[in-house]
C-alpha cells in the first residue's frame, strides 16, 4: 500500500491504512476546494504523508515494516504451541494426502495478503501463525460469504463487525476490506487472548464459536481449572463440531506450512495486495476510475472489494484504491471528468 508521495511502494507495507487527513482539517488549513474532481485533495493527502482510506481520522506518519525485517527460519514460527495428537494428525494427514494440491494452492493464494496480515501481527507482537486463520475461515477470499452470512477474509457476522468498528452500509462493507478487516480481526484476537487466560487455543475457539458460548462451557465444565491451551482438549467435546476441529486445523496448517516447498504454477505469480489511494467525490463509479487508468474494471474492483455497489458512497469524500504507481495518472484522468467539488462538501 502506498501513496504517490512515498518511497518505492514495491518494498513496503503501510499499516496506517485507515488514518488520514480529515476534510475538516483540509477546510481549516485554508483550502476550500480542490481544483477539479480529485486533484488538490490527492496532492494534499500525498504531501501530508497520509497513507489511509478514511478521511474521518488523522495520523502522523505511521510505522512501516517490510517483510525482510521479519525473522526467518523455523524457530520464529513457534509463538503458538503446536501440539501433536491424533486430532491434529488427522488434519496433517489430510493436507498431506488427498487435499495436498488444494493446500499448496491456498499457500500460493495466501501471498496476496501476507504483507498486510504479517505486518499487523509483527506490529502487535502477535503470533505469526494467525496468518493462517483466513485460510481456515475463507480460503483467503475477501468476497467469501458463508451459509450463515459471515463475510470476508475473517468471516465476520454483521453485529460482530459493527461492534468492532467496521463500516457496514449499502455502499461499504468493510468486512470485505482486507486491511480494515485484518485490523479488526487482530484487535478481536488480542481481546480474546486476554479474556481467556492468555491461551491462543481458547482465543481461536472463541473467535469461531463466540466468546459467550465458550465462556459458558468453561464455567460449566472447567470452572476450577486454569484457562490455558491444555484445557481446550478437555472441554472441546462440549463445543460445536466446527469449533472442535478449528484449533486442530489451525495447528496442522501452521505445522505443514513450514514443510511445504512452494511449487511453480501459473497461479504462483500472485500480486501482493498493494495500492495507491486517491480520494474522490461521492458517487464516483469505479468504472470511471478504471477508464481513467486505461485498465479493466476487474483490476480496480479487486482492490476495492468493500465498495459493494462499485461506486463510492454519496455525499462524502472517499478513498479509492488503484494499482501501485497509478495514483497520479488516475487523478489526471479523473480531474477533467468529475464535477467540481469542495473539500468540505
Amino acid at each position: 500500500m502506498s501513496t504517490v508521495a512515498v518511497r518505492e511502494p514495491g518494498v513496503r507495507v503501510d499499516i496506517g491504512d485507515w488514518k488520514c487527513v480529515s476534510p475538516k482539517k483540509l477546510k481549516n488549513s485554508g483550502f476550500s476546494s480542490y481544483g477539479t474532481g480529485v486533484a488538490l485533495l490527492f496532492t494534499l493527502v500525498g504531501s501530508a504523508g497520509c497513507h489511509g482510506d478514511d478521511p474521518r481520522a488523522s495520523s502522523s506518519d505511521p510505522q512501516v515494516l517490510v517483510l525482510e525485517e521479519f525473522p526467518s527460519g523455523k524457530d520464529s514460527w513457534n509463538s503458538i504451541r503446536l501440539d501433536h495428537n491424533p486430532r491434529v494428525e488427522k488434519w496433517v494427514n489430510l493436507y498431506r494426502g488427498v487435499q495436498s494440491d488444494k493446500f499448496a494452492d491456498l499457500l500460493i493464494r495466501k501471498e496476496r495478503f501476507d504483507e498486510i496480515i504479517q505486518t499487523h501481527l509483527q506490529l502487535r507482537g502477535m503470533p505469526r501463525e494467525l496468518v493462517f486463520i483466513p485460510m481456515i475461515e475463507s480460503e483467503y477470499l475477501p468476497q467469501a460469504v458463508s451459509p450463515a452470512s459471515a463475510v470476508g477474509l475473517w468471516q465476520f457476522m454483521g453485529p460482530t463487525a459493527e461492534h468492532l468498528g467496521l463500516r457496514l452500509d449499502p455502499f461499504v462493507d468493510e468486512r470485505r476490506d482486507p486491511v480494515r478487516a485484518t485490523e479488526a480481526a487482530l484487535d478481536y484476537f488480542a481481546y480474546l487472548h486476554k479474556r481467556f487466560g492468555g491461551s491462543w487455543y481458547l482465543a481461536a475457539a472463541a473467535f469461531n464459536a463466540g466468546p459467550g458460548r465458550l465462556e459458558r462451557v468453561l464455567l460449566r465444565h472447567a470452572a476450577d481449572k486454569e484457562w490455558d491451551d491444555a484445557l481446550f482438549w478437555e472441554i472441546d467435546q462440549y463445543l460445536p463440531r466446527e469449533t472442535r476441529e478449528y484449533v486442530p486445523k489451525m495447528i496442522a496448517v501452521a505445522r505443514l506450512a513450514r514443510e511445504v516447498v512452494p511449487r511453480e504454477s501459473p497461479q504462483s505469480y500472485i500480486t501482493p495486495y498493494r495500492y495507491d489511494n486517491i480520494f474522490v467525490p461521492g458517487g464516483t463509479a469505479l468504472r470511471s476510475v478504471a477508464d481513467a487508468l486505461g485498465v479493466d474494471l476487474e483490476s480496480v474492483l479487486a482492490l476495492n472489494p468493500h465498495l459493494t455497489q462499485k461506486v463510492t458512497p454519496p455525499n462524502e469524500m472517499h478513498a479509492v484504491r488503484v494499482p501501485v504507481g497509478t495514483g497520479a495518472v488516475a487523478v489526471a484522468g479523473l480531474s477533467g471528468s468529475l464535477p467540481l467539488a469542495r473539500a468540505d462538501d
